[in-house]
């Protein structure tokens, strides 16, 4: 990635490349003017082009480091803890691992703050339930039980009165609790800090909403209904007809011109099964069995006889409406949703782009049948109703680091079976399967295919999705639209390097993507011949952000991309940050990025903790990029978004202290050597000591880590960043 790259990612062209950032200390001071310095950012534990330092600066100011358990901002701002884990909130509790938010104003000083709550990380929300929640849970009773289960039961197989299935229920009840939608009323204060004010707005979407009320049941909307309401199927009926109970693993989302909010469930295989038949219904709960062992908290729907099925799909709920129930919108697609973008224009159909978070995972786009006439009526809703599901195709640019194009692949049952081989990755030096929906059709789920013979066969066998999927009309759709991620890989979609956000630049109308990282695991692996590394690498473990512009009209199909922004350490052709996650666009143009890394290797662990970047759009910084915070010990910074006035930002604070749970005391650290480079390319050592787990928000030794949001603000007032 390169500057000239970097300005395309934000819609500019060349500029004057005048000025530096002021070098700074690695604990944090300013050497100089921090007046000067061009845009509000703090140290990072690793030699970046904006530091402002020559190579012997470089060398000096990172040859030891030390991490920090805490939220650390640029001198001159401050955060306010707005929620934390564990407040009450209307019938529920404000609940754990705060992801995506969406803020809606009501007036000047009024706002709608809401909130995802994606999953359990088991060890720190059992370290900190008694503080957060109160009450105890047969947390050990429970691991010393299932210890002879390997950690794990079918909680369908227990009898009535058995304790182990009360023990199981009331973990799982309690666990659910904390998962799902949360809108939380916000009040301005005096001298600009929001503060929460408790009202008739306030709502709980918890993973279990309608399991004893069903008039708190979800609605679903578009063909996937008709798979529910089947009465014949292949597999697991819940007996709730189109009904559904709860949201869990919500993760990204974002919002509608209407007002409206679009939470996307992600991870829905970590909680009940992911795997359906043909004609769409879901495998039995028994194939997702809850497993508790004290490292790990899966499979919460099982208890409850949950549909797999009924997750993985995206959510709309009108904040202003808490007495109107949440609807699964089934024509944006069932998979790992992470991202979802708006493109509302009079005259024109609702076009709604997504990804789907795993290794392989597709970028979609829903074109809907109908125009808008307003973008801001909130009877655009009903144009979820009725629609096309497409995927993306990219292909290659003719030159390294070039344009590529593309086109959008509709999900429809006339679509021809076109899967990519083995031989494809192959080309690259990779071994990699192909999964598409299983060709016994009476086995529900992915069959892995090895070579391209085995690949020929199953096209000749099942020559379009109607072979693949039975039935007739909004059935078969349902089908298709339920298992969307085989569907996709079936008809040639291009597996992705883990799409985690996506975000329309109002400027250009282009859609900005955020590919976390690019490699492989059991379910897939992305396209070595589109995300490749800086010098063709075709695994690169730091991400992406893309730039894609549709062409003609939304019926037409086509685009075109370009990889802008690559992550990875300076000296490896990165930007100094590693695996974009969400974005979001100020009013000046700037991108604000929120990074993600979620896995613990030497490679990752060079980035430090998770942080939040300026990316600037005009003058002479244009084409860089600032570290503007840096989160606690083992969390990640998640949902950033705007007051109206864009005079706060608010950001989730997610699993902090995630892998080593609470911090006993500040001698709890660890010592890292890290092999740096300088700017002229001489290598060094780093000493770097990490704290080992977390206390966050409290700063207490001994006191357990709570997920929260908070709300950063100047303390002199004023827009966050100057124009």
């Amino acid at each position: 990635m390169n500057r000239r790259d970097l300005l395309t990612l934000l819609g500019i062209g060349a500029c004057s490349f005048a000025g530096a950032a002021l070098p700074r200390t690695a604990e944090g001071s300013t050497e100089g003017n921090a007046a000067a310095l061009p845009f509000p950012s703090v140290p990072t534990p690793l030699p970046v082009p904006s530091d402002g330092l020559d190579a012997d600066g470089q060398r000096r100011t990172y040859a030891r480091i030390e991490l920090e358990d805490r939220l650390v901002l640029p001198d001159g701002y401050r955060a306010d803890l707005v929620a934390v884990w564990g407040d009450p909130l209307a019938d529920g509790r404000f609940g754990f691992n705060n992801d995506h938010l969406s803020l809606l104003a009501l007036g000047a000083d009024r706002a709608l703050l809401t909130v995802n709550f994606e999953y359990i990380s088991a060890r720190s929300w059992r370290e900190g339930y008694a503080e957060a929640v109160g009450g105890e849970l047969p947390f050990e009773a429970l691991i010393e039980a299932l210890a002879a289960r390997d950690g794990r039961v079918d909680a369908g197989t227990l009898p009535a009165d058995d304790p182990l299935l009360e023990s199981v229920r009331r973990v799982a009840e309690a666990a659910m609790a904390d998962l799902g939608l949360g809108v939380i009323e916000l009040e301005r204060q005096p001298g600009g800090p929001w503060r929460r004010r408790p009202g008739r707005f306030d709502r709980r979407i918890t993973g279990l909403s309608g399991w004893r009320d069903p008039a708190q049941r979800l609605r679903s909307s578009g063909p996937a209904a008709a798979v529910f309401r089947r009465r014949e199927r292949l597999g697991y009926d819940d007996g709730l007809g189109d009904a559904i109970i709860g949201s869990f693993a919500n993760c990204a989302g974002g919002e509608t011109p209407w007002g409206t909010v679009l939470s996307a469930e992600e991870n829905l295989q970590n909680q009940v099964a992911e795997a359906v038949h043909a004609d769409g219904s879901s495998v039995s709960p028994a194939a997702r069995p809850f497993a508790y062992d004290g490292q790990r908290l899966d499979g919460l729907g099982n208890p409850f006889g949950l549909a797999g099925n009924k997750y993985g799909w995206m959510v709309e709920i009108d904040p202003r409406r808490p007495e109107q129930a949440a609807v699964k919108h089934s024509w944006l697609g069932r998979f790992r949703h992470e991202a979802v973008a708006v493109k509302a224009v009079a005259g024109q159909p609702l076009i709604v782009y997504s990804g789907c978070d795993r290794h392989g995972g597709h970028l979609y786009r829903f074109v809907s049948d109908a125009t808008i006439r307003d973008p801001a009526d909130p009877a655009n809703s009903d144009l979820f109703t009725a629609g096309r599901l497409e995927v993306a195709h990219f292909d290659p640019p003719a030159s390294a680091g070039g344009e590529g194009r593309g086109r959008w692949l509709p999900l429809e049952p006339s679509s021809p079976v076109a899967p990519l081989s083995p031989s494809h990755f192959a080309r690259y030096g990779l071994e990699q399967a192909i999964l598409l929906p299983h060709s016994d059709r009476l086995k529900p789920g992915a069959e892995a295919f090895s070579s391209d013979a085995a690949v020929a066969a199953y096209r000749r066998q099942y020559p379009t999705l109607a072979d693949l999927y039975p039935g007739e009309g909004e059935e078969r759709m349902g089908a298709i639209l339920i298992d969307a991620h085989l569907a996709g890989c079936a008809i040639g979609a291009t597996p992705g390097a883990r799409p985690e956000d996506t975000v329309i630049d109002p400027a250009s109308g282009d859609l900005l993507i955020a590919f976390t990282a690019g490699g492989g695991s059991d379910d897939g692996r992305a396209d070595p011949a589109i995300f490749q590394g800086p010098q063709g690498q075709s695994t690169w473990p730091y991400g992406w952000i893309m730039r894609l512009a549709d062409e003609g009209s939304a019926k037409a199909g086509a685009f075109r991309w370009r990889l802008v922004a690559t992550g990875g350490a300076p000296w490896q052709g990165g930007m100094g940050f590693a695996n974009p996650d969400n974005l979001c666009i100020d009013r000046l143009g700037h991108i604000w990025m929120v990074t993600d890394r979620s896995t613990t290797t030497a490679d990752l662990d060079l980035f430090g903790n998770n942080s939040c970047w300026v990316l600037p759009s005009r003058g002479p910084h244009a084409g860089e990029a600032y570290c503007f915070a840096t989160g606690p010990m083992e969390c990640e910074l998640t949902g950033p978004c705007f007051d109206a006035g864009e005079s706060t930002l608010f950001l989730a604070v997610q699993h902090p202290g995630e892998g080593h749970g609470t911090s006993p005391s500040p001698e709890a650290r660890e010592a890292q050597a890290h092999r740096l480079v300088d700017r002229s390319g001489r290598p060094f050592e780093q000493l770097r000591w990490v704290p080992l787990g977390s206390n966050w928000p409290s700063g207490v030794p001994g006191r357990p880590p709570r997920p929260g949001v908070v709300a950063i603000r100047r303390l002199a007032g004023g827009p966050l960043l100057e124009g």
